[in-house]
């Protein structure tokens, strides 16, 4: 027998090869370099210590709200938020600044075929979100007469529809060399007694490792060690799914500074108690996220005497990572590493017939925000809603293309409202004309307005005006 199959028939594992007469060579060849990337120590330990543990339950959490720094009523006069933008801006003068994606998604919930970054997101010339982020890290790299590489963490499945898509584009302006496409790590679904699963004769049924893999995938790749040779110190982190976001903010790199914090987040205010969304909470010294079904009902509804909710401060994924935190958790340390947790899901998988079949499987996966506990002096940064996160994630309602255009058109109308422009707008103060604002015209108020009078001549805005 094959040493690869002994190995696994020895381990437990061997039906991952039960079909394996009955396939082309090409396809053995397949199964067999998937099944060599598989570390059945790592398997074994998360079946032993998340499948077949006794424990019923957890610890009942004891939580108290988290600390953050508020939006002060005026950002423009708030000494220590200048002093913050100008340290952070000197960080990214001095070229210690990059950016990085998770995009790892496909468009499927939008009805869109192709990798989500390509999904066309901006009111009028119909961007795409990696177009729109692409802009404005164009735009913080001429501010501040800077490089900024930008790292983006794909998937297997949209890896290569990701790069040609680049490609075709002829990178949107930046330099191809300073963007790097890495996909995430995967690790083989499970079914109720750890027994791993295959998708196909030929194919073992792997998933993402969540979001906290991205870390893994940061040092495997070797672009930590990247970033290293290019002096890279922080690496400003958020998701693809999201055209608000500022993706290089130097105020919040000025803050982490400051406040000599190697993990720092943004949050936004909870809209009301029900909302799904992780919460930054305190327990004993830690700080950490605790999702919205974790966290009893009674908690999430506790008010303040002013009315205000007490677990408010919601999570919405932008965070600054020190690189030397990346690769202390992202490394090979068994001491130091990012909690598995698991998840119980129907997974697309051959039963033991070989038929196609949905089974009720098990998924391993990472958070990012579990690496606040490892973090020194984690910091928790205010930002308004409606400035910085209007994400795409539903093909209708709350979260999708429609109200995230709505939420972009509502941005640009406040910021012509601040050199004197009124938009005409209904009675959800959405304006009624479709306009645009270009990062590379301008990507934040300030900008704008800076921007609109240095004009010669400012434009008429009407429908179908683009500033760029």
């Amino acid at each position: 027998m094959n040493p690869l199959r002994q190995h696994f028939e020895d381990r437990g594992q061997g039906q991952v090869f039960r079909f394996f007469d009955q396939i082309s060579s090409d396809q053995q060849e397949q199964l067999i370099r998937q099944a060599n990337a598989i570390d059945l120590d790592e398997i074994d330990t998360l079946v032993e210590n998340l499948l077949k543990s006794s424990a019923t339950q957890e610890a009942a959490l004891d939580l108290q709200p988290a600390n953050y720094l508020p939006v002060p009523c005026n950002r423009d006069s708030s000494e220590s938020w200048q002093k913050a933008h100008a340290i952070g801006s000197q960080a990214l003068n001095d070229g210690k600044v990059a950016a990085f994606t998770v995009a790892g998604g496909q468009g499927t919930r939008l009805g869109f075929a192709g990798p989500k970054g390509t999904f066309p997101i901006s009111p009028v010339s119909g961007k795409t979100l990696f177009q729109i982020f692409a802009e404005k890290i164009a735009a913080s790299e001429k501010q501040h007469q800077c490089t900024i590489p930008w790292f983006i963490m794909t998937s297997e499945g949209n890896h290569q529809d990701t790069l040609t898509f680049f490609e075709e584009n002829h990178w949107f302006s930046l330099s191809a060399e300073n963007i790097h496409l890495f996909p995430q790590g995967t690790l083989p679904a499970v079914d109720q007694n750890g027994k791993i699963l295959l998708e196909d004769k030929h194919r073992i049924a792997l998933s993402p490792d969540g979001h906290g893999g991205s870390l893994r995938a940061l040092v495997r790749s070797g672009a930590t060690q990247r970033m290293a040779d290019q002096g890279i110190e922080i690496l400003s982190c958020f998701q693809v799914d999201n055209p608000l976001v500022q993706c290089i903010d130097p105020t919040f790199i000025g803050f982490h500074l400051e406040k000599k914090s190697t993990l720092s987040s943004k949050t936004i205010m909870k809209t009301n108690a029900g909302e799904k969304v992780g919460v930054f909470c305190q327990q004993g010294e830690q700080t950490c996220v605790v999702e919205y079904s974790d966290m009893s009902q009674e908690l999430q509804q506790q008010t303040e005497s002013d009315g205000s909710l007490s677990f408010r401060a919601g999570s919405i994924a932008v965070h600054l990572f020190d690189r030397q935190l990346i690769e202390q958790l992202g490394g090979d340390h068994d001491s130091v590493t990012l909690p598995f947790h698991l998840a119980r899901k129907k997974i697309s998988a051959l039963d033991k017939s070989g038929q196609p079949s949905s089974i009720d499987g098990i998924k391993f996966e990472m958070f990012i925000f579990d690496a606040l506990p490892f973090a020194q002096s984690p910091m928790i940064l205010e930002t308004l809603r409606e400035e910085e996160f209007s994400p795409v994630k539903n093909a209708q309602g709350n979260d999708s293309p429609e109200s995230s255009k709505q939420d972009q058109l509502k941005q640009f109308a406040r910021w012509l409202a601040a050199v004197g422009i009124q938009l005409p707008t209904d009675d959800k103060a959405v304006p009624t004309i479709n306009i645009e604002i270009s990062p590379s015209f301008a990507d934040c108020e300030e900008g704008f307005i800076k921007a609109w009078n240095n004009l010669p001549t400012p434009p008429k805005v009407k429908d179908g005006t683009i500033l760029s």
